[in-house]
């Protein structure tokens, strides 16, 4: 029976592999020259990661900057928003958090890994897909606490997490933050008048 692998190199293990991602990107990854630059052997990450593609999911899984894992915390929290105002700077907070210093080196990885899914999604799997299922079905109860029915509660989430997406592409596209700030003001501009239940 072979021997349970150890917990603590595995997890820096998986460090040092999304280290090496952020820095390096997806497109061309090979597991020994991978393995070389971590000072290991392809075998030995095969060991404990069982597939190329699972060592990248878990390497992203474990990411605790993620803006997901902060937006749960909140919304488990007193800090819940309660009205469209405080949507609003839950959704500033957010995207606040997309572009944070320590967070951003790694957002052209996870957009990579999103349209890696999209071009061979039988190697990496939907990814997009559940990422904004994710943010969709997180916003759809923000909204259904502000007290809209279901349907519409999802309509709203899922323009406003299409939208964010669209501009956090769209910011790594330009080179620069600015403008897409000043889009994102002006999305939620328009979509908070939205958010009041009659």
């Amino acid at each position: 029976m072979p021997r349970p692998s150890d917990q603590a190199k595995r997890r820096e293990l998986t460090d040092r592999v999304r280290a090496y991602l952020v820095r390096n990107g997806l497109a061309g990854l090979s597991m020994r020259p991978l393995a070389r630059a971590l000072g290991t052997s392809d075998r030995m990450l095969l060991y404990y990661f069982g597939t190329k593609e699972g060592m990248v999911a878990e390497a992203l899984a474990l990411d605790e900057r993620r803006p997901l894992l902060r937006a749960r915390e909140t919304l488990a929290s007193a800090e819940s928003p309660r009205d469209p105002a405080g949507l609003r700077r839950f959704m500033e907070e957010i995207w606040r958090r997309f572009g944070a210093p320590d967070l951003r080196p790694a957002l052209p990885l996870y957009l990579e890994i999103m349209i890696a899914s999209l071009i061979d999604p039988d190697r990496y799997g939907p990814v997009l897909s559940d990422v904004l299922t994710e943010w969709t079905e997180l916003l759809t109860s923000v909204f259904r606490d502000l007290g809209m029915p279901r349907v519409r509660a999802r309509t709203e989430a899922a323009l406003l997490v299409d939208a964010t997406f669209g501009l956090i592409v769209a910011a790594q596209a330009e080179g620069g933050r600015e403008p897409a700030d000043a889009a994102f003001r002006a999305l939620l501009d328009r979509l908070e008048p939205g958010w009041h239940v009659i």
